[in-house]
């Protein structure tokens, strides 16, 4: 059990299951430094740069204290003078990762005007893909309780910020940002785990689905099944661009509710918010 009381996962592969109060004081820096003892040239940083190195490489499942210890070239008890375990180590590499496509403040000024929303979403959506793809073992760890670093939430006010010009309640922003975000998920979940197969199987899709072809060609020719047998031949083909249209779908969707709000909104300019205080 978790010292919060909670019965999450204390094995790594779940945020915030370790020491919460010892994340948030190494992912804000407000921790106490490590004494006397640990190998000159050793750091945080770059235990948490080695840590995204071997799960990149080999899955989550490879990081390990001692594998770091390898990694390093240092003892295992050296890196335990920096953190405290796995669990906590994983909450500063998602925080890590999550920075990684956030323009620093010298980039982003702060008097920039947001760009088009519809433009945000399709960069949020695109920016999110790529990082899963960069590190799928992201697909692997359960973050429904994120410990808050400093680039998760900067990440969650420039998504605000981008965003706001829709014209939406507070609640309903949260669950674009959570709509656009599952939307991503789950189609970086079906490639990666389609890659898994491979790598598991020794096949390819090709040698797969040949596999199947005499099964489902007598299953067509049965009559059982209408819809299936009169889909054309591209129906399944590998070229449709499956993120593409999904996220104009979404992006559509959404253009219809800011319509609706906007319908809604005073006619004397004012927004929800202000009203509701009058």
């Amino acid at each position: 059990m978790a010292k919060d009381g909670s019965t999450a996962a204390t094995d790594g592969t779940a945020t915030g299951s370790g020491d919460i109060a010892r994340s948030l004081e190494l992912l804000w820096g407000t921790g106490d430094r490590p004494g006397r003892g640990p190998k000159p040239g050793l750091s945080l940083d770059r235990i948490v740069t080695a840590a995204i190195a071997v799960a990149d490489a080999e899955g989550l499942a490879a990081v390990s204290m001692r594998r770091l210890s390898t990694e390093l070239g240092t003892g295992t008890m050296s890196l335990y003078r920096y953190v405290p375990g796995k669990a906590e180590l994983l909450d500063l590499m998602l925080d890590r990762v999550l920075g990684e496509p956030l323009p620093t403040d010298a980039e982003r000024p702060a008097t920039a005007p947001p760009a088009d929303w519809r433009a945000s979403i399709d960069a949020m959506a695109r920016t999110y893909l790529d990082n899963l793809r960069a590190h799928p073992w992201l697909l692997k760890i359960n973050q429904a309780r994120t410990v808050l670093g400093p680039s998760a939430l900067r990440g969650l006010e420039l998504s605000l910020a981008a965003l706001r010009s829709m014209g939406l309640r507070d609640a309903e922003l949260i669950s674009v940002i959570i709509t656009v975000n599952s939307f991503v998920e789950g189609l970086a979940r079906t490639r990666a785990d389609a890659a898994e197969a491979v790598r598991e199987t020794g096949l390819n899709d090709q040698e797969f689905w040949d596999n199947q072809r005499p099964y489902l060609e007598r299953a067509m020719l049965s009559g059982a099944y209408p819809m299936m047998a009169g889909l054309s031949e591209d129906a399944f083909s590998a070229e449709f661009d499956h993120f593409a249209f999904g996220l104009r779908r979404l992006i559509a969707g959404f253009e219809v509710l800011v319509a609706e709000r906007a319908a809604d909104r005073p006619a004397d300019g004012t927004t929800e918010r202000t009203a509701a205080r009058k």
